[in-house]
């Protein structure tokens, strides 16, 4: 009796072995489709072939689908090894992986686009300074910016004024203020050169007599180039940093110029 149900058993598992593999092999396609339609965007801007509206609205499109492919993969996989092990079905083992490996493909082509989510209350705005009221101005990188959409006066935006534009971002970003340092200005300075290297800016100003650093850092994703300029003054027996960072292209930065200078002031 209970060989006539095993021999049943692999015989229904032998039977649905085929549907088992189609499904799995689905849910491999599915999730690669939405991991390589993830990567799309960024790429494309890499190589210069679009601009970087058309990576965030590739990724758009991804993150719509990308959930839903990950949660049904998720559970397809569930289902294979469930009805593996049941009808003991030859490689369910095997076609489980390939569902998984779906699944983790699509997670990540979802988790991707939430990362440039910007968090709750984030103004739209791009340019970030210590001291909004007296933003230091840049002068090597001024240059380098001719062409950029984003102009280099700070609070100069469509639709808002400048006052509106100091408002915003003392309200989202309290912390942001000048920083004080224990030391002279050319050991403070070298520890924020420290500091610009170990974050991989690319540094176009860099004078000790002066305290003066200006340097470019570029996002990994979209390759947006940010410029910062940062300024050292001794105050007492306390170095003084005040800095300011700044996109050149985008109304909203979402967050990342702040959290660029919470970066350096960080490791100084």
């Amino acid at each position: 009796m209970n060989d006539t149900i095993a021999n049943d058993t692999k015989t229904r598992g032998e039977q649905i072995r085929p549907m088992l593999l189609i499904d799995a092999i689905l849910c491999l396609v599915a999730g690669l489709a939405m991991g390589l339609m993830a990567l799309v965007g960024p790429f494309a801007v890499w190589l210069g072939l679009a601009d970087f509206r058309f990576g965030f609205g590739t990724l758009q499109i991804v993150n719509g689908w990308s959930l839903y492919v990950a949660l049904g993969t998720l559970a397809i996989a569930i289902t294979l090894v469930v009805i593996g092990q049941i009808f003991k079905v030859p490689g369910s083992l095997k076609m489980t992986y390939l569902a998984l490996i779906g699944a983790l493909c699509a997670g990540l082509a979802y988790y991707i686009p939430e990362t440039f989510r910007p968090p709750e209350g984030t103004p739209a705005i791009h340019d970030i300074a210590t001291d909004p009221y007296r933003p230091l101005q840049f002068e090597a990188i001024a240059p380098l910016r001719a062409d950029a959409a984003n102009n280099m006066d700070y609070g100069v935006m469509e639709g808002i004024t400048p006052r509106q534009h100091i408002d915003m971002q003392l309200e989202a970003y309290p912390d942001i203020v000048p920083q004080r340092y224990d030391g002279s200005v050319a050991e403070v300075f070298d520890r924020v050169m420290a500091a610009v290297d170990s974050l991989g800016w690319e540094v176009v100003l860099a004078d000790v007599n002066q305290g003066r650093i200006e340097a470019t850092d570029t996002t990994f994703w979209f390759r947006f180039k940010d410029d910062v300029v940062i300024e050292l003054s001794l105050d007492g027996r306390e170095t003084v940093l005040q800095a300011r960072s700044t996109s050149r292209v985008g109304r909203s930065d979402v967050g990342k110029n702040a959290a660029r200078l919470r970066e350096l002031f960080s490791l100084i």
